[in-house]
């Protein structure tokens, strides 16, 4: 059988959140990864130098078996958009898992599928889930709760691929597929989380515009 995958994509999504998952989830046997928008063709990032591409537009992806929610700065845009959580939910309904990476968590929450749920996202959104009844969990790359998987910040989405390919294809296939990908992380800093940065560093980042996803652009609209 097919397993269908669907990743949604919107203007100013993270590059990352995305494919990272994609080079990971699309090399599962049988299954079938496909990116969707609310209309087909071009979906530029955050960065504004790259677009990924949607084949199949929302009307036509009710019903994927795992559904991939990005996050980036784009995501306050949707955070009251009924078209997107509409279909979020319409999907939801039909998913053996529902997840995200980043603050792309925060779009299953503002469609109210983490309401008294535990859930992650990028550091510099983690509380903001409070706003739509979701227990923020820091210091987690991965959490699962029933059958929402969320994802920490940009590279956590390679991982959580993993994690999940681990669930729903056992060890062996996540193993193999991490072997071909050949993740072996070994950064050259040690700065990857809030724990073990410098704080001068975390407060500069958060009071400046380099942060995907940062706080006034990721903050819930509306609500």
């Amino acid at each position: 059988m097919t397993t269908k995958i669907a990743i949604l994509l919107y203007d100013g999504h993270t590059a990352l959140d995305a494919v990272g998952p994609y080079e990971v989830l699309s090399r599962i046997p049988g299954a079938e990864v496909v990116f969707t928008a609310a209309r087909p063709g071009p979906v530029r990032t955050d960065m504004g130098s790259l677009a990924l591409t949607a084949d199949v537009p929302f009307s036509e992806m009710t019903d994927p078996d795992v559904l991939l929610v990005p996050g980036g700065p784009g995501c306050a845009a949707l955070l009251d958009d009924r078209p997107t959580l509409e279909w979020i939910r319409t999907a939801d309904a039909a998913t053996t898992w529902t997840t995200s990476v980043c603050s792309g968590s925060l779009l299953l929450a503002a469609a109210g599928l983490l309401a008294g749920r535990r859930a992650t996202s990028h550091w510099i959104c983690l509380d903001m889930l409070e706003a739509y009844g979701a227990t923020p969990v820091g210091g987690e790359r991965i959490v699962v709760d029933g059958k929402y998987g969320t994802a920490a910040g940009v590279s956590a989405g390679i991982d959580f691929a993993l994690h999940m390919t681990g669930r729903m294809s056992g060890a062996q296939v996540a193993e193999a597929i991490q072997l071909v990908i050949e993740y072996a992380p070994e950064p050259p800093y040690s700065t990857g989380s809030t724990a073990s940065a410098p704080p001068w560093l975390v407060e500069a980042l958060r009071a400046s515009n380099l942060v995907v996803g940062e706080a006034d652009k990721c903050a819930p609209q509306g609500n």
